[in-house]
């Protein structure tokens, strides 16, 4: 009979694409790996990897078993989640990616409550962009990402537990500065600061002011918020920056001003994402409760 460690030693392999490493994964022997693939080949005739003293590879019908093998182990791992669930509220490990736009500014004003009222939960983050959290809950690699959207998230649920406005962020000296509100329209004319491709910020931002890529081809990029309010601390131009990373990014900047973008809003949300047979729903929604709290506390 094929068991489900035959199959997780199995999935080691593939990702590690090597034995040894697979069994320190595992934490197990190399010998008690290679013979539990060996048993799981025999039992169904049929031969996952090809292995050398150099190199594994996946022969093309081990990659279909191993597709197989990774649905099998995600449902095997959600039945454990739902029933460790529904005795304690956050008694189960989690796994949670951030993407770099939101992590700094929110985890600082919700983590120390997290752990004030759930001192035994088990959290592991891990900061990627909105592509890879995505392709990572789809897989199981990880429970729940919490992106801006709108994303493409298809296939996968969304709980939005947060909107927010863009401010724009310009030096202090600036024409700009003096105003109380601002237009996109009073944007065009200024040097505007943008984060490089790939970080979905950039198109939120250039949605809420209702501007194309195209328009944007003199804009300068950084590669994070800081960087850019630096850059405009600097005097190379002006830009938008999401209202929850605001104390951290200007409050001890005296060079520069943040004026609210004057455009219809929300501008972003925030939400978890989870699959769509997510075992542990309620503990997502125990934690947007507490994320609730926190982010009205401090705004």
């Amino acid at each position: 009979m094929i068991t489900i460690k035959q199959l997780s030693y199995a999935l080691a392999v593939d990702k590690t694409r090597h034995f040894k490493r697979a069994a320190e994964l595992c934490s197990v022997s190399q010998s008690a790996l290679s013979t539990a693939i060996s048993e799981l080949e025999s039992q169904l005739k049929t031969q996952i990897f090809e292995r050398n003293n150099k190199k594994v590879l996946v022969t093309p019908v081990g990659a279909t078993i191993l597709d197989r093998a990774r649905t099998i182990n995600l449902a095997v791992d959600e039945l454990y989640q739902l029933c460790r669930s529904q005795n304690t509220p956050l008694g189960y490990p989690m796994s949670l990616g951030v993407i770099p736009t939101i992590g700094p500014y929110l985890l600082p004003k919700v983590l120390p409550e997290v752990r004030k009222q759930y001192p035994d939960f088990q959290l592991t983050i891990i900061e990627e962009q909105s592509s890879v959290l995505v392709e990572k809950v789809r897989s199981g690699e990880i429970d729940t990402a919490i992106l801006a959207l709108p994303y493409a998230i298809d296939g996968l649920h969304a709980f939005t537990f947060w909107e927010e406005d863009f401010f724009v962020v310009t030096h202090r000296t600036d024409k700009l500065a003096s105003l109380g509100e601002i237009t996109s329209k009073q944007l065009q004319t200024v040097p505007l600061l943008l984060l490089k491709e790939g970080h979905c910020l950039k198109d939120h931002a250039l949605a809420a002011c209702k501007f194309k890529p195209v328009e944007m081809k003199h804009s300068l990029s950084g590669t994070s918020l800081n960087t850019l309010v630096q850059m405009v601390a600097g005097h190379m131009g002006t830009t938008l920056v999401p209202e929850m990373a605001l104390n951290q990014l200007i409050d001890d900047n005296a060079e520069i001003k943040a004026i609210h973008l004057n455009e219809p809003g929300p501008h972003r949300q925030i939400a978890f994402i989870t699959r769509l047979n997510y075992a542990g729903t309620a503990n997502i929604e125990i934690l947007m409760e507490l994320f609730r709290q926190q982010l009205h506390q401090g705004s």
